[in-house]
């Protein structure tokens, strides 16, 4: 599938004009090789606009929520949902610990004093084990040298530093045209297991120097979140960290977008194809996989039907496991297609699997037709499937992304704390 009508650019969350980070290794949690010798993954990272932004946020909706979560979101309601700077750490999610709100306004402050800006106008995120007490110290002595450190063209030490057991950085950036000008928008996210969304995922953060109001900022994330990140499923589970956040600091001089019409809706386009990459990087570097599973529902009578449906297929166990030994037992694709939360009619339901090494139709008006195994065991070897179910019920249609499930996910989470 083809998610490029723009053109895309180098930076990730410094491709817009005016934004930049930066990245350290300080020891949030004690290194398995304490040698010196020994070069460790940045853990924590800054970046920030040389201005004020108007910025919108969605956050997990799992009940219980990481201290950052909360101070983030408070700190956005006290600045009128301004924004200047983000600080972002792996390997500890502050979540579930007595002081991790205190911890996490720390990490604000420590920012705040060092860049001398207001507290609020500061965001903070954290990612990884929960339940363990984040250690100040090593961030402490971090802040100073991420804010010496900061650079229009550190992308990467950001991007890297967000990353716990993701194998890849996940970064993307597109320029458009708005009125003339030219903006740039670009993104980088983590996340490798405990991915099932609700309302967000993982950690993503996105930046543009597109001018547009802080009210149609949010009004665009929150209805393209729902047709790229919450379209996506590793696991089934939800983080508690959850968290993605659009920062806007209109220094590309376009006039500001504050109304809805032609320039909101090329706004929004920019906005789902860095959110629909990053959602696709995040399902193909699943923990432990080896398939990028894409599910397109064609013909649903409205787009929640067809989000329901795409997005049962790619978080069926059973179909997961399948894609994994290369078996087309399609049977388990009507079986999630029969179990999901939705109406229409299985009799007239068709299904097709396809890859780059050729493509076969396993099902028609909702029953099974005959096809070369032989083909389709060529077809699944490669390492990206796509699935198209058509419901043959109207003209909507949505994507959902997954991933295959394979022995070593369960290797990767059977020890993960340790």
């Amino acid at each position: 599938m083809n998610y490029q009508s723009f053109k895309s650019v180098e930076g990730g969350i410094c491709a817009a004009s005016g934004f930049k980070a930066s990245g350290t290794y300080c020891g949030i949690k004690p290194p398995a090789d304490p040698s010196p010798d020994i070069k460790h993954k940045n853990d924590i990272c800054l970046f920030a606009s040389d201005v004020e932004c108007n910025a919108a946020a969605v956050y997990t909706q799992n009940k219980v929520k990481g201290a950052p979560i909360i101070v983030t979101k408070a700190n956005l309601e006290k600045s009128g949902n301004k924004a200047l700077a983000v600080i972002a750490n792996s390997k500890n999610a502050n979540t579930c610990n007595a002081d991790g709100v205190e911890k996490a306004q720390a990490m604000c402050s420590l920012v705040a004093k060092e860049m001398n800006i207001p507290e609020e106008k500061v965001i903070v995120a954290s990612t990884g084990v929960i339940g363990q007490v984040l250690p100040l110290e090593p961030i402490e002595k971090a802040v100073p040298v991420l804010v010496k450190g900061l650079c229009y063209n550190k992308h990467l030490e950001a991007a890297t530093a967000i990353m716990t057991t993701d194998t890849v950085k996940k970064e993307y950036a597109v320029e458009f045209k708005i009125g003339g000008v030219t903006c740039k928008l670009g993104g980088m996210a983590k996340g490798s297991g405990m991915i099932h969304p609700n309302m967000a995922t993982t950690l993503n953060f996105i930046t543009t120097d597109c001018a547009i109001s802080a009210g149609l900022l949010q009004k665009a994330l929150s209805e393209i979140v729902k047709v790229t990140y919450n379209c996506l499923s590793i696991d089934g589970d939800t983080s508690t960290n959850d968290m993605v956040l659009l920062m806007a600091n209109g220094l590309a001089l376009n006039g500001e977008i504050d109304t809805e019409g032609e320039e909101y809706e090329i706004f929004k386009k920019a906005l789902f194809e860095v959110t629909a990459n990053l959602t696709r990087m995040l399902a193909k570097d699943g923990e432990g996989a080896t398939k990028l599973l894409e599910c397109v529902c064609d013909g649903a009578k409205d787009k929640d039907t067809a989000i329901t449906i795409a997005k049962s297929v790619v978080c069926s166990t059973l179909f997961k496991a399948a894609m994994f030994g290369e078996d087309a037992n399609w049977g388990r694709v009507l079986c999630a297609i029969g179990y999901a939360d939705a109406d229409f009619d299985i009799n007239k339901v068709g299904v097709k699997l396809k890859s780059e090494l050729g493509e076969i139709t396993v099902c028609r008006n909702g029953s099974g037709v005959e096809f070369s195994e032989e083909k389709a065991a060529e077809v699944l070897k490669s390492d990206e499937i796509y699935i198209f179910v058509n419901l043959n019920d109207g003209s909507e249609s949505a994507t959902a992304w997954g991933c295959d499930l394979t022995y070593d996910y369960v290797k990767i989470n059977g020890d993960y704390r340790t």
